[in-house]
């Protein structure tokens, strides 16, 4: 822009910006002290105080010395604290696009950056499906800033790193890698940075996930999670102080937490809230629980194939009265039919929750008993499974052990005995070869061992 004319410069940006086709590209036309400028904004991401306050400042700006150059001027006639200058045209279209407003003014070779943007967001409140009986009740939002701010609260510390990416050659979104500078694993960092910079993609449509399936392209047929995702900014600054890596990415209300296991997965806030007794305890609990929702229906359903196996005291569960369908499909159906329910209260208005959770009841109990479809054992042993699975936050693991479960019913269903032990082993396999976002083992620290960490894995201590 050095040898172009002050409205050769402004046709460029408005070419470059195509503002005159976007009604919410914002060209606001300036005299500044008896100079033309220009500038160039998102409606509705620089709220109109803001810029009126900044252009009244402008007007009285009647000081000829601040016009030496276009650094000068934004060191002492700029009256805002993020400014920048630059003369690349690609880099101000993409930062007047992320919320930044750009400043033209005749005579000047660069472009004046004023980060003044205030993104739209809803009020921090309490996660829905992370909640705590202690502790604090914010939670992460869309902003990436304001996100940042949130762990940066809870970590005064100059160690504390926020390194800046942007990804997508035409979203060009937001990603934050925060990290703890004396305690990370540094060749971890660096393999992540490297691929956040190898990243060749148009977008992060799904914003996290995108991400996770650009960075881990391997194992997409292994159903278990290959990062944590949280949405507690306590849980994110804990982690990072334990050497651990967050990621944030704009417009994602959560944090990815590297690198993980299903021991970091299991765990919740509310297990360091409590004293190390009943912490031990609710960790303790809630891995038996998660087992036996895996283990449940199979051994039911294979004990019902076996009752001779079936110990005297266990024969209670056998299933003597003829089935219209067999049991198998029955605990199929209602899988599906749990699933349905659970999709069908995401998308029904508040105001109908309620009575669709009646009717949904009532039809998957008494009157599915009733018509013959599925006997009261099978609905009992599937609501334990329902309930045990919301004994853990996490969808994605949820989804994981839903699918081992029909894995496991539907071997031991074709081959019985044999069935059951080949499917365990796979599930056995999946856990074991799933490899997280890190590279290192969902099952670490028992898988390498490491004594220490699995205890502290186990045990809270203290």
């Amino acid at each position: 822009m050095t040898t172009q004319s002050y409205t050769d410069s402004l046709q460029q940006l408005k070419n470059a910006l195509r503002s005159d086709q976007s009604f919410d590209l914002v060209e606001r036309d300036l005299i500044i002290c008896r100079r033309k400028a220009a500038m160039f904004f998102v409606d509705g991401f620089i709220k109109d105080d803001i810029a009126e306050k900044i252009i009244e400042y402008f007007y009285k700006n009647t000081t000829e010395e601040n016009f030496a150059s276009s650094e000068y001027f934004a060191n002492s006639a700029v009256p805002y604290v993020e400014v920048e200058t630059s003369a690349d045209i690609k880099k101000v279209c993409t930062d007047v696009l992320s919320g930044i407003a750009a400043l033209l003014v005749e005579g000047f070779d660069r472009i004046i950056l004023l980060d003044c943007r205030t993104y739209p967001q809803r009020d921090t409140a309490e996660p829905d499906n992370d909640k705590v009986l202690r502790g604090s009740h914010d939670g992460f939002v869309e902003t990436l800033v304001l996100n940042s701010a949130l762990i940066r609260r809870r970590i005064r510390d100059t160690d504390l790193t926020v390194q800046a990416f942007q990804i997508g050659t035409k979203s060009q979104t937001d990603v934050a890698v925060l990290y703890m500078e004396t305690k990370v694993d540094k060749k971890m960092l660096k393999r992540l940075t490297e691929r956040l910079n190898a990243i060749n993609v148009p977008s992060l449509t799904m914003n996290q996930q995108s991400l996770v399936e650009a960075l881990y392209k391997r194992m997409w047929y292994n159903p278990f999670p290959k990062v944590k995702y949280t949405e507690r900014p306590d849980t994110a600054a804990s982690a990072v102080l334990e050497g651990n890596i967050v990621i944030l990415v704009d417009n994602s209300p959560s944090a990815l937490l590297i690198p993980t296991s299903i021991f970091d997965v299991l765990e919740e806030a509310d297990d360091y809230y409590f004293s190390p007794v009943v912490g031990t305890y609710l960790k303790l609990a809630r891995y038996f629980i998660t087992i036996v929702s895996v283990l449940i229906t199979p051994l039911w359903l294979l004990a019902i194939q076996n009752p001779d196996y079936c110990p005297e005291i266990f024969r209670f569960i056998i299933v003597d009265e003829a089935q219209n369908i067999p049991i198998y499909w029955q605990l199929i159906l209602m899988e599906i039919g749990i699933d349905g329910l659970r999709l069908a209260a995401l998308n029904t208005p508040n105001s109908l929750t309620t009575p669709l959770s009646i009717i949904g009841a009532i039809a998957l109990s008494e009157f599915a008993v009733e018509s013959g479809w599925v006997s009261m054992e099978a609905i009992l042993y599937m609501a334990l499974v329902t309930v045990a699975n919301y004994t853990q936050p996490n969808y994605e693991l949820g989804y994981s052990l839903k699918f081992c479960r029909v894995l496991l019913l539907t071997l031991t269903y074709l081959f019985n005995i044999w069935g059951f032990v080949i499917a365990f082993i796979i599930n056995l396999a999946l856990v074991a070869f799933n490899r997280t976002l890190s590279g290192k083992s969902f099952l670490y620290p028992l898988i390498p061992f490491n004594g220490r960490e699995f205890l502290r894995k186990i045990v809270r201590i203290r």
